[in-house]
């Protein structure tokens, strides 16, 4: 006869599989463990709920959407593109490769990795098809270069991450600094060998003269200098990473009133956006909570780390047990969602193992994103798809190539340690 926790597990999932809300599956899931368990007061049940949203920490969340958004409205993203295309438009690929440094850029201004999608499937996948570009390959790129945004600080992934480890953000914002951009060059190599294939050509064949370069540079200092104030900040105490998002959702709105491509409406409607993204990030945690609680009352994690622990043997194998399972959960479940879930169980099995926090966190953050664009429940897929009229089953066909590049980065990083913790040790 099935336990209270397996039913209300087999239910969360069922729910979870026929496409119900993840913060309602999981409430759901819970819910029906406290009305089973006649022993456990449901007010346990509420008090989870709503007190784990009450974290001063994860006040940045808000903050950090906010800004990004207001990045969105107030001309940045059309600077950095312009920066972007100075960088890279001699690389084979061309704007495909403005493609993956934007998106690495942005993911230090906006923090989202599907709004960053959205916003570059609409701006640009119709330029890559004038250059001659299928609408498969555009609609990849965009996608599987927004899988770095949340790597790039100030991600939200790292924020909840940090949060729910209680382990230093600031680290963690390091740390994704040095593996975005391995990210990065490691999709910058994947997209120049199929360009060669197929033809797809630099955008310009010279350099940009000096003349035309610097005020495409000049505009783009001030957003880019962002990243830099909010690193700096809290690596030299001057604020908070929490406090750093109210400093970055001011930083934005100035730069917005400077280019003057921002107005009272623009602002009302980028709250909205804020409140609307917000909310759906915080039900996820405030259900996911909940079930935590119910995991470590049925000595789900204790259970779990015994097992893992005589089945690893050695942290190398553990990690990659790990990465295993991240993977084919990331195909299923939201990563917001998972993070909430599965920090608490699997982050003390990786200190019993003696492995470094950092790396631990990194190397868990990136299956999340990686899951964020598998099949059948990739968020970024859908979203990209959605906005490019791009078919799921020709997106799968050619986003092989990624998938291949970002498991060959993901090994790389489990077994070679000094690839997440060696700029965090430098400086700090």
């Amino acid at each position: 006869m099935l336990s209270t926790i397996g039913i209300a597990s087999i239910i969360m999932l069922i729910l979870l599989f026929c496409g119900v809300p993840v913060f309602l599956s999981v409430l759901a899931g819970s819910g029906i463990y406290f009305a089973m368990n006649t022993n456990v007061s449901s007010f346990i049940f509420a008090q989870r709920v709503i007190s784990s949203v009450q974290s001063l920490t994860l006040l940045a969340i808000p903050f950090f959407v906010c800004s990004g958004i207001f990045m969105n409205y107030s001309g940045v993203t059309k600077r950095i593109m312009d920066l972007c295309d100075l960088l890279t438009g001699r690389l084979w690929g061309g704007l495909a490769q403005v493609n993956v440094v934007l998106s690495t850029l942005m993911g230090g201004l906006s923090g989202s990795a599907l709004a960053d999608a959205a916003m570059e499937s609409r701006i640009m996948v119709p330029p890559m098809m004038k250059k001659g570009m299928s609408l498969e390959f555009s609609s990849v790129v965009t996608a599987a270069s927004s899988m770095i945004t949340p790597i790039i600080p100030p991600g939200i992934a790292m924020i909840l991450c940090g949060s729910l480890a209680n382990v230093s953000i600031g680290k963690l914002f390091v740390s994704g600094i040095g593996v975005g951009i391995l990210l990065c060059f490691g999709q910058m190599l994947t997209v120049s060998i199929i360009s060669h294939k197929r033809g797809y050509r630099p955008t310009r064949e010279k350099g940009m003269p000096w003349k035309e370069a610097w005020p495409i540079v000049r505009a783009s200092l001030a957003p880019m200098c962002l990243p830099l104030v909010i690193i700096g900040g809290v690596r030299f105490g001057v604020f908070t990473a929490t406090e750093a998002g109210a400093v970055a959702v001011i930083y934005s709105l100035i730069l917005g009133l400077i280019y003057k491509e921002i107005n009272l409406d623009t602002i009302v409607g980028a709250v909205k956006e804020t409140v609307l993204s917000t909310a759906s990030i915080m039900m996820i945690i405030g259900a996911a909570s909940a079930l935590s609680w119910v995991l470590t009352k049925e000595q789900v994690p204790q259970t779990l780390t015994r097992v893992m622990v005589e089945a690893s043997g050695t942290k190398y194998v553990f990690m990659l047990l790990m990465n295993l399972f991240l993977l084919f959960v990331g195909m299923f479940i939201e990563g917001n969602a998972a993070m909430v879930i599965l920090v608490p169980l699997l982050f003390p099995i990786s200190q019993a193992f003696g492995i470094n926090e950092i790396h631990f966190l990194m190397v868990f953050i990136l299956n999340m994103a990686i899951g964020s664009l598998t099949p059948p429940m990739g968020t970024l897929m859908f979203v990209v798809c959605n906005e490019t009229g791009c078919k799921i089953k020709d997106f799968i066909k050619e986003s092989l190539p990624f998938y291949i590049c970002m498991f060959a980065e993901l090994l790389a990083l489990t077994f070679i340690p000094v690839l997440t913790t060696g700029l965090v040790d430098l400086v700090y």
